[in-house]
């Protein structure tokens, strides 16, 4: 009977649809069908937002205010990381923030979380990864490559590492939590269907909300972090 019920539950990857474009198979799978629910929401959000600040006669509305106070504490958020250089950054931050915390939340929809998925995820993490070297060889010159002998020579292996291992680490470690409480859910749901009801609500409101908001904001603080440490301080 366990057997039975363990097969029932469901944290995979499906595959809805297989395409031929320009004879390459290519699979519509669960995840780019997230992804593209949760991009035309950001969209449809950001147009009735700006229809709202077009209206300047009447009083701002509560979506207006809700999601300048969500700005303000984005760029709060990047100027204390990131200091002059944060208004390059702040757009993108703020992006990433509202991409992946919307990514994360979406299993309370019934979706299955895109970054649930390495595909996702791996790609976050080689942009932060060319955003590092982009400002690490703009600011540091020669010094980009020189540094990897420091403090010995010997030791450039292992600074070598350490600069190529930035974008598995980012991407792991949001693609092992978010996944971790995708299958945690799929496993309760899948074994305990028959009593499942209400209760889970409490897992959700951890695994989706508390954790995916974490992981959410340790994401761009990394990323601002790793940025920041590559430009001078007076610049």
């Amino acid at each position: 009977m366990v057997g039975i019920l363990a097969a029932d539950a469901d944290f995979m990857i499906h595959c809805l649809k297989k395409l031929n474009i320009f004879g390459q198979e290519v699979y519509l799978t669960t995840t780019h069908v997230s992804l593209l629910i949760i991009c035309v929401g950001l969209i449809l959000l950001a147009l009735v937002v700006r229809l709202k600040l077009k209206d300047t006669e009447g009083k701002p509305s509560g979506l207006q205010n809700a999601m300048e106070m969500a700005v303000e504490m984005l760029d709060g958020m990047v100027k204390s990381s990131m200091g002059k250089s944060a208004v390059k950054y702040q757009n993108y931050i703020g992006v990433l923030f509202l991409f992946l915390l919307f990514s994360n939340l979406s299993g309370l929809l019934g979706l299955r979380p895109p970054t649930a998925d390495y595909g996702v995820t791996f790609p976050l993490g080689i942009i932060t990864f060319v955003l590092i070297q982009y400002n690490n060889i703009k600011w540091n010159k020669v010094g980009a490559f020189t540094d990897l002998f420091k403090p010995l020579p010997f030791l450039f292996p292992i600074n070598l590492i350490g600069e190529i291992a930035v974008p598995f680490s980012l991407s792991l470690r949001l693609f092992g939590n978010v996944l971790s409480g995708t299958v945690i859910m799929a496993l309760i749901y899948g074994l305990l269907s028959k009593v499942a009801f209400l209760w889970p609500g409490v897992l959700h409101a951890y695994f989706d909300v508390f954790s995916g908001a974490i992981q959410t904001y340790v994401f761009c603080m990394l990323t601002m972090v790793f940025i920041s440490q590559k430009i001078p301080e007076s610049k």
